[in-house]
């Protein structure tokens, strides 16, 4: 009888157990299995980590929900669970305390997240922690102390990211790892450590070095779950598995050029050589002090392994150019510079020529005005008395050409009271000379607000053959291109053909405001585009009479 009564209790302890379990939520699936008591929730719409679960929860399942970040506090009076299954969400943040209260977990599988990064700290609060599974997320960074905190870690899988360089210190830091190498320790090991590093964009240059060197040497119990291990960049390690390839170490940039003192005339063009070689491979930049002024093209090439070669072209040299020019080469351990001095010489006339001015003139369009527009100019004048200028402003709506004579020390004048759809050409010359002898810009105003739209379709269409539109705020517009060359004296033929897009003159903003940055406009070796009314005559060149 006694032990029928004790039977009778037991059943009824059990019965009250479970009628004190909260029901299972919505759409998702209570059981308890060889787990334990487990909670799985697929593809329902979960926000958040579910409140609302069973007691002494084992395992944890949410999958396919827009699970968006783990924040802290999610997993309070889950301290029981052991399992925690996250895959195939959303998840893009997890908080540094996130991973509180789940001191007994022993699983931890986030694969199919959209995570970039990992708080590593979060897991002081897991230390019974084994397996860890983050394949196809987005981490790109893997920070040299990573795992020290994961310290019976023995399954790691960060397969399908977006690695590209990680140090071995990352590895040779996991506790695990260091209890094998001591001595006496290794039957202490009684699991293997499993790593999964494949299908990441690996990139084979020194920093890489390391890593290379450890995977070449791991042996039992370490167990790479692909050790096919590829290189991706740079193109001539591309392909290459890491038991392939051979990393040299790392390396500052070292620089040399074939000549530090470059002489040439006037008028011809030069090419300045920069060769820099370093590990990994170098980024060279070129400084020199009209550079904001006159933009050459810079040619870069690879030679041999870890070897860039940059040449800065000059086309047809001024006497404005000559100076130091810096080559800059740096990689992520420093920087290396050279310095080439070029000297340009004027051109030697005839006796029979009379003496001229080497001066170099450029003018732009830099701002907008309330009514017009602000030109700006760099002039340099190879005699070394001070120069007055001339602006030569004209129109195709009148005869009248406004003349204005500048003094030594101004480089910008305000153009005004503009008239509507009209083309104007400025030129800028030294004094005394012919306007043509000067830089030369054109630009045309709209008609009224009526036009701006149609106006805007056209020169949009225009960009591409090198336009630029500027919108005045009463709803005329300003288009303004460069002129394709600068003439100088001593010339035939002005204005020779280019076999590229000539410099553009700065662009506009749509309002302008003290914080005006100069942006770079983009020209049309031309005149102009043809006005809204349809007109289809080519532009022609305008003599100034």
């Amino acid at each position: 009888m006694a032990s029928v009564s004790h039977y009778f209790l037991l059943v009824l302890v059990f019965l009250d157990s479970h009628a004190a379990q909260p029901p299972c939520l919505p759409g998702c699936t209570c059981s308890e299995d060889s787990f334990g008591r487990a909670l799985q929730c697929i593809s329902i719409s979960l926000g958040k980590i579910p409140r609302n679960h069973p007691e002494q929860l084992k395992l944890l399942r949410i999958e396919n929900s827009p699970l968006f970040e783990l924040l802290r506090g999610s997993f309070i009076n889950m301290s029981t669970l052991e399992y925690l299954w996250l895959n195939f969400n959303n998840i893009s943040v997890i908080h540094p305390g996130a991973l509180e209260h789940l001191s007994e977990l022993k699983e931890l599988r986030l694969e199919g997240n959209k995570l970039r990064s990992v708080p590593w700290t979060a897991f002081q609060a897991t230390p019974l922690l084994r397996v860890l599974d983050l394949k196809h997320n987005r981490i790109d960074v893997l920070p040299e102390l990573a795992l020290q905190f994961l310290i019976n870690l023995t399954y790691l899988d960060l397969s399908s990211n977006r690695l590209t360089v990680v140090s071995k210190s990352v590895f040779l830091n996991w506790l695990v790892y260091q209890k094998h190498l001591q001595p006496g320790c290794g039957v202490k090991v009684l699991s293997s450590m499993v790593l999964a590093l494949h299908n990441n964009p690996w990139v084979c240059d020194c920093r890489l070095r390391g890593l290379v060197q450890f995977v070449k040497s791991i042996s039992i119990p370490v167990i790479l779950v692909n050790s096919y291990l590829m290189c991706q960049r740079p193109l001539s390690k591309a392909g290459q598995l890491f038991h392939e390839t051979e990393l040299s170490a790392c390396m500052k940039p070292q620089v040399s050029t074939p000549s530090a003192n470059v002489t040439i005339q006037m008028g011809q063009n030069v090419t300045l050589r920069c060769q820099a070689q370093a590990s990994p491979s170098p980024t060279i930049a070129w400084t020199y002090p009209l550079s904001m002024w006159r933009e050459f093209d810079v040619l870069t090439s690879s030679t041999a392994e870890d070897t860039v070669l940059s040449e800065l072209v000059i086309p047809a040299a001024h006497l404005v150019d000559r100076g130091n020019y810096t080559c800059v080469a740096s990689n992520f351990l420093g920087r290396s510079t050279l310095v080439i001095f070029l000297r340009v010489q004027p051109q030697a006339l005839p006796p029979s020529f009379p003496s001229q001015d080497n001066a170099y003139v450029d003018l732009r369009v830099v701002k907008q005005t309330v009514h017009g527009i602000l030109l700006e100019w760099l002039a340099v004048a190879d005699a070394p008395e001070e120069k007055w200028f001339t602006l030569y402003l004209t129109s195709d709506e009148t005869l009248k050409k406004e003349v204005v004579h500048l003094g030594p020390g101004i480089n910008t004048y305000a153009v005004e009271d503009l008239l509507p759809g009209t083309k104007y050409e400025a030129c800028l010359s030294l004094e005394g000379q012919p306007a043509h002898r000067g830089r030369c810009v054109v630009f045309v105003t709209g008609r009224d607000h009526r036009e701006l739209e149609g106006r805007e379709r056209r020169l949009h269409i225009a960009v591409v053959l090198c336009a630029v539109l500027l919108v005045v705020p009463v709803g005329a517009y300003v288009w303004a291109a460069q002129a394709p060359c600068s003439c100088g004296e001593g010339t035939l033929h002005c204005c020779p053909q280019r076999s590229k897009a000539p410099r553009c003159p700065r662009a506009v903003p749509q309002q302008w405001d003290s914080s005006y940055r100069e942006p770079i406009a983009i020209c049309e070796d031309g005149l102009g585009p043809r006005d809204a009314e349809g007109h289809e005559e080519k532009d022609r060149e305008e003599d100034w009479g």
